[in-house]
């Protein structure tokens, strides 16, 4: 039976915790999220990178606090609360991860107090990034679900999801650039900030599934991938807004049984678009 994600553990642990506790102070900005959620990571990520000052607000959104509520009816992490009006005592809410990311982005711009801009100033290079983030939104984390949620009662095979999975894959390293070791080069960029997260999870589809992902580690075809996961693993935002590996390992259970009512398990179960 399919069951809501309820009774998992309602706070971050290793370097996630360190980090959250660094900002837990009363900012105006506030980021509503939970430890197990990608989307989360995706925007906790990018205000780590821009050094943007912030709260971190940890919720279980299996478990709606009636306030978080009335401040987004959608209910959903991640979620923005920015400071607007005057004085910047009104807040109002952003959700959605990449909204989330590309405002962040933009709204915090002064690239000597924020660092780098996370999309290109090129108006070409900037779509044709977009385009590359779309690639991973509709293809390679939908593809990361598939292979996670096979069971054996499925109409495909777990090797032919892994295959699909791999395509997607492949077919991002081949528009990287050469050099890296990030997608557009020297600098992390929104398109490796939006595949990150899953990245960082591939290692519970080698624990869950025969097989496992099936991505060689010495493979000449897969170099640019492992120089590419190199340098995602080595980064300082992405080790800070890691949990420990055991939460993982307990949030992802549902997902590899495939009875978690999650809407994106949902969405995968029923061949669906990812909410």
């Amino acid at each position: 039976m399919a069951s809501q994600d309820t009774s998992l553990p309602p706070e971050t642990t290793g370097a996630a915790a360190k980090t959250a506790e660094r900002y837990e102070g009363g900012h105006v900005l506030k980021l509503y999220g939970s430890w197990f959620c990608p989307f989360v990571q995706r925007s906790w990520i990018t205000l780590l990178e821009k050094k943007i000052p912030h709260q971190y607000i940890e919720m279980n959104p299996y478990k709606k606090d009636p306030a978080f509520i009335k401040m987004n009816p959608r209910g959903l992490v991640p979620t923005l609360a920015v400071p607007v009006g005057a004085h910047g005592t009104e807040q109002k809410p952003l959700f959605e991860s990449l909204v989330i990311c590309e405002y962040l982005d933009e709204a915090y711009s002064d690239e000597d107090k924020y660092g780098k801009r996370l999309l290109p100033d090129d108006a070409y290079e900037r779509a044709r990034a977009r385009l590359w983030i779309d690639h991973i939104s509709t293809r390679i984390v939908p593809g990361f679900y598939k292979l996670l949620q096979h069971t054996p009662d499925k109409k495909y095979s777990i090797q032919q999801a892994r295959d699909e999975l791999h395509g997607h894959i492949r077919s991002l390293v081949e528009q990287m650039d050469a050099d890296g070791p990030w997608f557009l080069g020297q600098h992390i960029s929104l398109v490796d900030i939006c595949l990150i997260p899953w990245a960082k999870r591939l290692w519970l589809i080698d624990h869950y599934k025969d097989g496992g992902v099936g991505i060689p580690a010495h493979d000449e075809k897969w170099k640019r991938w492992q120089t590419w996961m190199d340098a995602v693993d080595q980064h300082p935002s992405v080790k800070d807004t890691m949990s420990s590996d055991e939460r993982y390992i307990l949030a992802y259970k549902r997902y590899a049984d495939d009875t978690t009512e999650s809407l994106v398990g949902r969405a995968t179960r029923q061949g669906e678009k990812l909410p």
